[in-house]
């Protein structure tokens, strides 16, 4: 069958009349935009489990910090068309931040404990963004799936617990994380990089191998493990470390032994460009 180009709709109204058309199962993708393989390998995910896939593009203003990058954020939705065709996504929603948040809009969802660390003490308020954004678009869709990837780990850990607190009737699946091939996870926001910042880049990820590594070998204290990542990380001139964390997978507590599933993670500045990566243990 030939892939038809998805339908794009912009207002509430119609997306809620083109999503009474679809019978069976409809998997959500909520994007940013600026797409990458690691988003379309989402949709292609999405396109393997559900009878009919729906992407959202929006650039959501309040997970931005004041001094974050709203303004100057990629932003090509021709491009992400393109991409999206052939994963065979039948509808994008493009709504714009007046759909989203009419005059006077008052509500907020914030999910407590798991948004105070890593994340979200380094970008206040950024979770109370994205939890409320996400249930704006849950309600909309109303999907069966949403897909999210494994490299913004907290972001699908806090999903996670919204659905089940808020009882969405929304299975949650979360896709490995897609790298480049020295490493680099890929990201809309890898685009701000100088040719030496983006060589200097796979820093990240050679850093979570060595800590990987040395959990493989037997290493099992936490800060060991942190002082591994810092360390590979400060070898590199142009990285500026914001923090290294090896935390308890579910509830994201900083560990002092690993001993079930954990999380390594950290956030790095490459000169202004701001970048996270995590791999998972255990």
């Amino acid at each position: 069958m030939d892939k038809q180009p998805p339908r794009i709709v912009s207002s509430l109204a119609e997306l809620r009349s083109a999503r009474l058309l679809f019978d069976g199962k409809v998997g959500l993708v909520p994007t940013m935009g600026y797409l990458h393989e690691g988003h379309v390998s989402l949709a292609r995910r999405a396109r393997e489990e559900c009878d009919h896939v729906i992407v959202s593009i929006f650039v959501n203003p309040t997970q931005f910090g004041p001094s974050e990058d709203l303004s100057t954020y990629p932003r090509d939705l021709d491009r992400d068309l393109l991409l999206l065709e052939p994963a065979g996504v039948e509808l994008v929603w493009t709504p714009t931040p007046e759909v989203m948040y009419p005059p006077g809009f008052a509500t907020w969802v914030e999910v407590e404990g798991l948004t105070k660390p890593l994340e979200g003490a380094s970008r206040p308020g950024h979770f109370r963004g994205v939890t409320t954004v996400v249930s704006k678009l849950f309600n909309a869709v109303q999907p069966h799936k949403a897909y999210f990837g494994q490299k913004d780990a907290q972001q699908a850990a806090v999903i996670r617990k919204m659905t089940r607190d808020l009882d969405f009737p929304i299975e949650i699946v979360v896709c490995p994380t897609v790298r480049e091939t020295d490493g680099l996870a890929m990201s809309s926001r890898n685009s701000y990089l100088s040719p030496d910042e983006r060589t200097a880049a796979a820093v990240l990820f050679r850093s979570l191998s060595a800590a990987r590594s040395a959990y493989e070998r037997g290493e099992r204290n936490a800060q060991s493990l942190r002082r591994i990542m810092a360390e590979v990380i400060l070898s590199e001139p142009l990285a500026k470390m914001q923090y290294v964390s090896v935390a308890d997978y579910d509830t994201l507590e900083e560990l002092e032994t690993v001993a079930g599933k954990a999380l390594l993670s950290m956030a790095v500045f490459m000169g202004r460009t701001r970048l996270i990566d995590n791999v998972v243990l255990g």
